[in-house]
């Protein structure tokens, strides 16, 4: 009986222990909150959803089919504001917001109460660093809002490092927030990537090192042939078109392309090629090493895009092999980096976003050629023209239309007023005269759009867009196939799928593996990474967290 009472005690004590044991190591884990080490914001410039499947057969498994196969794809993410423009695409996936409220309404906008034009980033105040040029007078003062990067800073009292890397200085910019470490851009006259006071007075030694090595003159210097033998892209057109664009002094848009000739001509036509793409990348782990983001106490964060998808769309279209071949290069170097992230800061440690922020149109010559419904609407020369002979004609008003950005026109509300014209009666008579011009499918006086007869997943992002202090009161809308380009190229900034569907796909730690054909927003985006992350939303988010993606 001892022996049996002395195991009960035995048992009594230990199950008491077992209790005690789980209790502290339980208090234990919740002391440490559980974050990766990294957090790397991928914006592929000009990146339709579709180039995610177009290509996948040739895809490495490394890159994108990596993403895809080991991440989790948010299939129908699309941009919910317009113009579907790059300053605003950037801006809108690192607030959760919109232009009505992050207020960056295109890559330029008019103030429209002096109406002094600004580009998005400017800053009258700023002065560059590491260049003579003035490519770095640049801050991210005009965004009005938070970012998720901002709130990272916040959350962990400023102890994150966070940086910003871009060919484009607004790609850059706006991404990193308003307290980041550091961004930095690519400078044509120097051909060194560059920064504003706003940052720092000095570049970094690493960043010297870096322009140094003039890495971009040895990636032109044999030209650009495609990655395979041509005759295998079979998912583009021939490569000679006559709605291919042209380097200075080229005769034909026909692979190869003598890059290290028109490099040396210059410096930027590196940007119009996919060696953009490779030297952002490579400036990319530069930024690692430099700052130590694979290391330290808290999340660190980087961001970065790749601009030469949309340097190589405009120039050639969707359709090109250029275009394919861009899209093929990146691939590879996203491979590349991703297996430089698992040596540096160790697979499963870090976290990635890939999306883009805006697509891209086919080309109407390539669309007509095709029978499918086109048009160019030379909106200067024909809509824009024809309001300004109408209101010079009924009202006596000269140039009433003082610019436009995107589908907003900006009218000179002043110089009506001045003369006692009847603005409401004159802008009732610019949206009937607007809605009967070729190729315009709708037109709205935006402080009375809840009247217009306009399909609502239209008027919410033409809403969403409109911003009363930096917007034009009056908006358009082209017929589907019609486009606000010229006959090279393609362009980008309408609503239609080819320009607002966007790839969103996230790998790494806190992410499940998987997809979802459900509908999300790009405002999505901010939020997400913020619940990832246990922060803040950034201040003017509007977007919602998407759960499939964050591991339980």
């Amino acid at each position: 009986m001892n022996k049996l009472k002395k195991l009960k005690t035995l048992r009594s004590l230990l199950f008491l222990f077992l209790i005690v044991s789980q209790s502290s190591f339980a208090q234990k884990k919740e002391k440490t909150l559980a974050r990766p080490r990294l957090v790397v914001g991928i914006v592929v410039d000009q990146m339709r959803w579709d180039y995610l499947y177009r290509y996948y057969d040739r895809y490495q498994d490394g890159g994108f089919k990596r993403l895809l196969n080991e991440g989790f794809s948010c299939e129908n993410t699309y941009i919910t504001h317009l113009p579907a423009v790059t300053a605003i695409g950037h801006s809108t996936i690192y607030t959760g917001s919109v232009p009505a409220i992050h207020g960056i309404t295109s890559n330029n906008f008019t103030d429209q109460l002096t109406g002094r034009k600004w580009y998005c980033a400017e800053d009258t105040v700023e002065q560059t660093v590491g260049s003579k040029s003035a490519a770095g007078k640049m801050s991210p003062r005009n965004l009005l809002a938070s970012t998720v990067t901002d709130e990272l800073a916040l959350a962990t009292n400023f102890r994150s490092k966070i940086v910003g890397v871009s060919l484009k200085d607004r790609a850059a910019i706006m991404p990193a927030g308003h307290t980041p470490t550091a961004a930095f851009w690519l400078d044509n006259e120097s051909d060194n990537f560059i920064t504003s006071t706003y940052y720092m007075k000095d570049l970094p030694d690493w960043v010297n090192v870096f322009n140094s090595k003039k890495l971009g003159r040895n990636l032109v210097k044999d030209g650009w042939h495609t990655l395979y033998p041509m005759e295998t892209y079979v998912q583009s057109t021939p490569d000679n078109v006559p709605w291919e664009g042209l380097f200075a002094g080229e005769k034909k848009p026909v692979f190869p392309h003598d890059i290290k000739k028109y490099f040396e001509i210059n410096t930027e036509n590196i940007r119009k090629t996919p060696f953009g793409n490779t030297l952002t990348l490579e400036f990319a782990k530069a930024t690692v090493e430099g700052y130590d983001l694979a290391n330290g106490p808290v999340t660190n964060f980087l961001t970065i895009n790749c601009a030469s998808t949309d340097y190589i769309g405009h120039m050639y279209s969707a359709n090109s092999v250029e275009a394919e071949d861009g899209l093929l290069r990146l691939d590879k170097d996203l491979s590349s980096f991703f297996k430089y992230l698992d040596a540096k800061v160790g697979k499963g440690n870090y976290t990635v976003f890939l999306t883009a922020d805006h697509g891209g149109a086919h080309n109407p010559m390539f669309l007509e050629e095709h029978n499918i419904p086109t048009g160019m609407l030379g909106l200067k020369k024909n809509a824009m023209a024809a309001v300004n002979k109408m209101v010079e004609e009924r009202y006596g008003l000269k140039k009433i239309v003082t610019g436009n950005t995107g589908i907003y026109l900006s009218l000179n509300a002043k110089q009506a007023a001045e003369k006692g014209v009847d603005y409401e009666k004159l802008k009732r008579d610019v949206v009937s005269l607007l809605m009967k011009q070729p190729g315009i499918q709708f037109a709205a006086d935006m402080e009375n759009i809840g009247m217009a007869s306009i399909p609502q997943l239209i008027k919410e992002k033409m809403i969403n867009g409109y911003n009363a202090k930096r917007t034009g009161e009056i908006a358009f809308i082209p017929e589907p196939g019609w486009t606000l380009g010229g006959a090279k190229g393609a362009t980008h900034s309408l609503w239609n799928p080819f320009d607002t569907h966007i790839p969103l796909v996230f790998m790494g730690w806190g992410i499940n593996q998987g997809k979802s054909v459900d509908t999300y927003s790009m405002c999505d985006i901010a939020p997400t990474i913020a619940a990832l992350l246990h922060i803040q939303a950034p201040n003017g988010s509007i977007g919602k967290a998407i759960s499939e993606v964050i591991k339980k």
